[in-house]
């Protein structure tokens, strides 16, 4: 199996989404904006066909668009400020729209449909690299800015009074988003693709710990959800994004369970201790 070609190109592409997803989803699951990440993953199926429209790269095109998509967002919370969920509502119908007019045209010469489901066959040299680029510029931005924006997550209006760039951090952030987004598409897919960003964080989340804990945990989830879904959809031949979807579920669920079982038995183990000799 690794003696393929495109599975190794596969397996390149999974490590840095593994890594990358989580690091962005933490920050929109503690700021409560999971879902933003599935409404810019929806988004980025309109990039992916413009860019194949016009015959260029679908993941410049993905990453183009979602980052768009992303400016957009934030740009408007300033005039619906109290109605985060209608912004959603807003940037997605305009991405879907796009993606079915453009699709349904008839001038789309190539097939979207692995980049709804994920396929490991469709990972290319050029991919690669872009995923290589996107992630470094990534991974160097989120270093940069890490202080800044766990001052956010935890506080965002006293971050402003303490004159953090709120407004500039969140539109770095936002094509943050759009590059994990866009490096992730190949493997697991838009539609299952906020998942990947979502689920491991949820994960960590039940370990309790720290921010710092519950980052590197989130990544140990997710590394372990991706890889195990690429080389179990290989063997199942199945899509490879829907199957690490229901693995990131199995393995929450199992997490959920173990910590149910632990807080058991450490009360037993307590009310135990406290029985008078």
């Amino acid at each position: 199996m690794l003696n393929y070609t495109f599975m190794q190109n596969a397996i390149f592409v999974s490590i840095f989404i593994s890594i990358l997803c989580p690091c962005i989803g933490v920050f929109l699951v503690l700021r409560r904006y999971s879902m933003i990440g599935d409404t810019l993953s929806h988004s980025s199926l309109a990039g992916i066909t413009i860019g194949l429209l016009y015959h260029q790269n679908p993941i410049l095109g993905a990453f183009v668009f979602t980052s768009i998509c992303g400016a957009l967002i934030e740009f408007l919370r300033i005039y619906f400020k109290k109605y985060t969920d209608l912004i959603l509502t807003i940037v997605l119908s305009l991405s879907v729209g796009t993606a079915i007019t453009i699709i349904s045209s008839g001038k789309l010469h190539a097939n979207a449909d692995s980049f709804m489901f994920g396929s490991i066959l469709t990972v290319t040299k050029f991919d690669m690299i872009m995923v290589l680029i996107l992630s470094i510029i990534s991974v160097i931005s989120l270093i940069l800015l890490y202080h800044q924006m766990i001052y956010i997550v935890y506080d965002e209006e006293a971050a402003k009074i303490a004159g953090v760039k709120v407004r500039l951090i969140n539109y770095v952030f936002s094509i943050l988003v759009a590059s994990a987004i866009s490096i992730s598409i190949r493997i697991v897919g838009v539609l299952v693709l906020s998942s990947m960003i979502s689920l491991p964080v949820a994960t960590a989340l039940q370990l309790e710990k720290g921010f710092k804990i519950t980052l590197i945990f989130s990544i140990v989830f997710s590394v372990i959800d991706i890889m195990l879904g690429l080389f179990a959809s290989y063997y199942l031949n199945v899509a490879p994004g829907g199957f690490t979807a229901l693995l990131s579920v199995a393995v929450l669920i199992l997490v959920l369970i173990g910590k149910k079982i632990y807080i058991n038995v450490s009360k037993i183990h307590s009310d135990q201790n406290e029985i008078p000799c």
